[in-house]
């Protein structure tokens, strides 16, 4: 389990008012976070019904970080009102009877009434997987991203570190993103190689659509040398989308922690994922 929690009681009663949950998900199974007309699958389409069932009643659901179709998430944060009450052991297993196996409730609390997983969040932090091996992978080809390019994560970290603090991202923002500015403070932005993979690490008060993905591509470029290390300096201070690299790949994009005030009592996340033990030791080669 990917979460620091308390162990299921059955003593603990939750409900009647606003309830925090905590899940995890496979994003490759669903269109993204988001309801969608239709038989589409998404993670608020499923995760809805399933929470409704144990609640006897409907719920609308608030989240912290609203992921695009294939992107995953190990500490995903959701808040929804109910006039029930139940144990903690009852709502999480009863919800995960309800679920598909590509999503897991891990924690459920009581919060006040004005807690909102989106904007009570301080901070969310992404991990970008990178599987920097000759051959794609198959076991794990919807929870990496892959290139075949031998890629110098030192360069790619230090190119990185000009997107830190309070910055305008026009540069790698989506074409339809619909935030009402292009401002966003970066707190933390780390890119290591451990094994045969690349992992980027990333920390922000907010996101803006495809933004951790379009730094993600552009940063590759760098790594593989197809862009000298001032190259991702300029097109931040350049602001237009088309001057940046290609939007990466989702499957390697996990949300990974999202950060609140202490006083909510929000239990930490052990950020993962966990892949990075189970790698086959293939040598990467020009």
């Amino acid at each position: 389990m990917l979460l620091a929690a308390p162990e299921l009681s059955d003593d603990q009663l939750i409900g009647s008012g606003n309830v925090a949950v905590i899940i995890e998900y496979d994003g490759s199974h669903f269109h993204g976070w988001q309801f969608q007309k239709g038989s589409i699958a998404t993670v608020a389409g499923a995760l809805a019904p399933a929470i409704a069932k144990v609640a006897n009643e409907p719920v609308e659901l608030v989240c912290a970080g609203r992921t695009d179709a294939g992107v995953h998430a190990s500490y995903q944060v959701v808040n929804f009102t109910t006039r029930s009450r139940r144990t903690l052991r009852s709502w999480v297993l009863g919800v995960n009877s309800a679920l598909p196996e590509a999503i897991r409730v891990h924690w459920m609390g009581n919060v006040s009434p004005e807690f909102s997983a989106r904007f009570a969040a301080t901070e969310r932090r992404y991990r970008y997987l990178i599987a920097n091996t000759p051959v794609k992978p198959a076991l794990f080809r919807h929870a990496v991203s892959w290139t075949h390019r031998p890629l110098d994560a030192a360069v790619m970290h230090q190119s990185g570190q000009c997107l830190l603090g309070e910055q305008d991202f026009s540069a790698f923002r989506a074409a339809g993103c619909q935030a009402r500015t292009p401002h966003r403070h970066v707190s933390a932005l780390s890119v290591q190689r451990q094994g045969h993979f690349v992992l980027l690490d990333i920390t922000a008060n907010a996101f803006l659509h495809h933004m951790v993905r379009n730094i993600a591509g552009s940063l590759m470029s760098v790594g593989a040398g197809e862009q000298p290390s001032r190259w991702i300096a300029e097109v931040l201070q350049g602001k237009d989308r088309r001057l940046s690299g290609i939007t990466a790949p989702p499957f390697g994009l996990y949300l990974v922690d999202v950060r609140y005030p202490e006083e909510l009592g929000i239990p930490r996340a052990q950020p993962g994922p966990s892949l990075l033990q189970q790698w086959p030791a293939v040598p990467v080669s020009d």
